[in-house]
Order: structure tokens, then C-alpha cells, then sequence
């Protein structure tokens, strides 16, 4: 965790989606809660999620491919190069853009917003 916060605690962002929610799921958050900050967001809410423009970024990036993947192995090599390609900080950069993002939403109240 020391790589995206200097203190060396993570930031586990709960959503409440079903995974998240789900009995081991549960079970390890609690057994491993000294590891990370819990922080809760409203369900479905992807503008506070920094997973969201992480899958469109790859998303993107194996649409372009030529030829497409074929196979899901093929898809699984896609992605992995993909994300081998992102620069050094670009988690970083996705990390400090997160206060910039809820006080945008904490300001608009409703719907999506940009960031």
C-alpha cells in the first residue's frame, strides 16, 4: 500500500455491489480491516469508484487492437499488455484525482459528474 499512500494504509472503497457484500467477502474485510481505510460510497455511484476509468482505459485500448482477441486467452493477454503499457503514475494520477471527484459530487448532489 505504500506505493499509493505514504502512510502505507489503503483505501478500500465499499459500494455495496454484491461482491463487496457477499459472506467471504465480509469475512476478509473484517479479518484484514487494520490494513486499510474503509471508505463507503452510496451503491452504483461510479464517478467515486476509481476502478471505472481503469476498464474504460482498457476497454479502449484492446478495442483497438488489430486483429482483435479471438479467444478469452487472447482477451487475457489484451488486457494484461494493456495495462503494462500505462505509465508508472497513472494510479497515482487516478488516486489524486479522488477529492477533486467527491467534492464534485458532494456539490452536485445528483447524477454523474465530470472529473
Amino acid at each position: 500500500m505504500s506505493i499509493v499512500h505514504s502512510d502505507e494504509f489503503g483505501q478500500f472503497q465499499q459500494d455495496s455491489a454484491t461482491p463487496h457484500t457477499s459472506r467471504v467477502a465480509t469475512k476478509w474485510l473484517q479479518e484484514h480491516s487494520s490494513d486499510f481505510r474503509h471508505f463507503h460510497c452510496p451503491p452504483k455511484s461510479s464517478d467515486m469508484n476509481i476502478i471505472e476509468p481503469i476498464w474504460v482505459a482498457l476497454q479502449c485500448a484492446v478495442q483497438k487492437r488489430s486483429p482483435p482477441p479471438g479467444t478469452p486467452m487472447d482477451l487475457q493477454t489484451a488486457l494484461q499488455d494493456s495495462w503494462c503499457e500505462k505509465p508508472p503514475g497513472y494510479l497515482q494520477t487516478l488516486v489524486d484525482t479522488m477529492s477533486r471527484r467527491v467534492a464534485s459530487l458532494v456539490c452536485a448532489r445528483v447524477g454523474p459528474k465530470r472529473y
